[in-house]
């Protein structure tokens, strides 16, 4: 077998837009296509990750790709193989890159050999694909062992960093000494924000985007509210009456959710009526999900109104390049016995299955639909998708105030934001403050929707990817 896969994908048409954004802005991004596909009618945009399923930057190539397709352009994405080692040293980088320590384990040597190792092995068999003059965009660390062979095979190489953290310190600069020899010879690395660029990368080599949503997607498309509950309750996440379960894939196809979660709680799942506090991510320290029982138990101690917690993320064996997802859903598990008997009949635990991408798009989109609260407490964050996710979908969202988050949301305005994400009492108070006051809640819900389509849908990411190609392929 290969070490590369490809992902097939659909051709979208961007006028869909028009009705959200104005003709205006479509038009603009037909004719980024036409020029681009002027300046060289063969050349091929490959886009290359780890992953196809689980994860922001998987759900962000999907639309993207379909789209620059539909603007005239042949984008193409091909995700790379790796052993278990090789995604342990890159959830490593990963963490260090957010400036944590991840499980402290080595970045030296004998780690580089089997980066290396990895990304020859890749780099063979995507350089039979790839010819000189294309143009390639390389997806975070896990990828930067390919930039030195494509660009010495003639291609054009782009590398999109989704990660970051505002402060250094000796993690950041141990994960930045890992990859600076490889980034040596890349004309452009792309960053969500301007203090996640290292010394190592010179100004005029960097370019700023942020990351965005696609309102079609099956993650994001409309749903009614009796799909809504008829989801969640055949899933097992409301108690409700059955209901339908039917939504639109990503093709156009009809479908219908058939599988359920995993579900760890107490007792039956909450009435449809109870307000739920959710907070979708993968399994990741980072995430701080222990730190979101922990103060959601603050608010279940106090007087707040009734409410019930729900910590989702992917099945912890549908995600292959993160090997630390079992650890930290047994860790979070352990976490939740461990709180008092009322507390747990509050809280749920579920992993949403990743069988079916589409099917695991529609459960957190019905998710996201019915909860009173999104919440992001991350510890780190490069950039929220879910708290863009959810701004679209008209929730109030309490998060924290760091990394792109801060870029996301204006405190009091789009949604709350925590200073200290570790002050467990504020993170209560923010949550406690919006159950009570429904007209609050209401008015950050629809700020925040008109702040992500202004700012963070798919068509302005499509035009600023487009002035990359062109920046890069020029002379």
């Amino acid at each position: 077998m290969g070490m590369l896969r490809d992902v097939p994908l659909p051709t979208e048409p961007i006028d869909r837009f028009a009705p959200i954004v104005g003709q205006e802005q479509v038009d603009r991004v037909l004719a980024a296509g036409a020029r681009v596909r002027a300046a060289a009618p063969d050349r091929i945009i490959w886009n290359v990750n780890s992953t196809e399923v689980g994860g922001g930057v998987a759900e962000m190539l999907r639309p993207l790709i379909s789209y620059a397709r539909g603007a005239g352009a042949d984008a193409r994405w091909v995700v790379m193989g790796g052993s278990p080692e090789f995604f342990h040293i890159t959830k490593r980088l990963h963490n260090a890159l957010h400036g944590a320590a991840g499980d402290g384990s080595a970045l030296g040597a004998p780690e580089r050999a089997i980066f290396d190792e990895i990304s020859k092995a890749n780099a063979c068999e995507l350089l039979t694909r790839v010819r000189p003059g294309d143009a390639v965009l390389l997806h975070d660390p896990q990828t930067l062992g390919l930039a030195h062979p494509l660009r010495a095979h003639g291609a054009h190489v782009i590398w999109r960093c989704h990660v970051g953290t505002d402060e250094r310190n000796d993690q950041t600069a141990l994960g930045w000494a890992f990859l600076r020899d490889y980034l040596t010879d890349i004309r452009v690395c792309v960053f969500s924000r301007p203090s996640y660029v290292p010394r190592e990368i010179g100004e005029e080599r960097v370019a700023i985007v942020h990351p965005s949503i696609d309102p079609f997607s099956t993650k994001n498309q409309e749903l009614s509210p009796d799909t809504v509950r008829g989801i969640l309750a055949h899933v097992g996440l409301i108690g409700a009456a059955p209901g339908p379960t039917s939504f639109t894939r990503a093709d156009g196809s009809p479908a219908r959710v058939d599988r359920c979660a995993d579900v760890v709680g107490l007792g039956p799942p909450p009435s449809a009526e109870v307000p739920l506090i959710v907070q979708v991510s993968r399994w990741d320290d980072l995430k701080d999900p222990i730190g979101v029982m922990q103060g959601f138990a603050k608010l279940v101690e106090g007087d707040a109104p009734p409410a019930h917690l729900l910590l989702a993320g992917p099945n912890v064996h549908g995600v292959a390049d993160d090997p630390d997802a079992a650890r930290v859903f047994d860790e979070v598990t352990c976490a939740f016995r461990a709180l008092p008997h009322y507390v747990r009949r509050a809280v749920s635990l579920a992993s949403i299955p990743t069988a079916d991408v589409d099917e695991n798009a529609a459960i957190i989109n019905a998710l996201q639909r019915h909860a009173s609260i999104v919440v992001q407490k991350s510890l780190r964050e490069g950039f929220g998708l879910t708290v863009t996710e959810a701004m679209w979908k008209r929730r109030p969202v309490v998060a924290s105030a760091i990394g792109g988050i801060v870029d996301q949301i204006d405190d009091g305005v789009h949604g709350l934001l925590l200073p200290d994400p570790t002050d467990l009492d504020a993170f209560a108070s923010a949550l406690r403050r919006i159950l009570a006051d429904p007209k609050l809640a209401a008015a950050l819900g629809e700020a925040a929707y008109t702040r992500a389509r202004d700012k963070f849908l798919a068509l302005r990411s499509l035009l600023e990817y487009a002035a990359l190609v062109e920046r890069v392929t020029r002379g």
